[in-house]
């Protein structure tokens, strides 16, 4: 009876220390395709990485570019509204400058002009 309890005992040890030779391989093509992708991954990371150091290289030189035009623009050449002091009793020159409008406008002119500003200034507009 102790042969055949040894044997038992072996039996079930060898079941479970018995690898299948299809398991092992699929295994490692398992392994072999995650390490592929694991180094694409990699690759893209270090890809985008380059790329934006590049990027912010070139837009430093962009950036003072575009700094140095926008301030040789004039911000009162970009608005069509009139910017200056006002004097004590509006005059008839400064209301053409406010309204947009020659300071020989006739009153149909005046008040289109009016109306319009109005209407975009209104608080209930949008």
């Amino acid at each position: 009876m102790e042969g055949a309890a040894n044997s038992s005992e072996g039996l079930r040890y060898a079941e479970y220390t018995r690898v299948p030779t299809g398991a092992g391989k699929g295994q490692a093509e398992l392994d072999r395709g995650l390490a592929k992708t694991m180094i694409a991954v990699g690759l893209g990371v270090a890809t985008v990485a380059f790329a934006g150091r590049y990027a912010f290289h070139l837009w430093k030189p962009l950036g003072q570019a575009v700094t140095e035009t926008a301030k040789r623009i004039s911000t009162s050449s970009l608005s069509s509204y009139y910017k200056g002091g006002f004097e004590q009793k509006m005059s008839r020159r400064e209301a053409g400058l406010i309204l947009g409008v020659s300071p020989s406008a006739g009153k149909a002119q005046i008040r289109t002009a009016h109306r319009r500003i109005m209407i975009l200034n209104h608080p209930d507009k949008g």
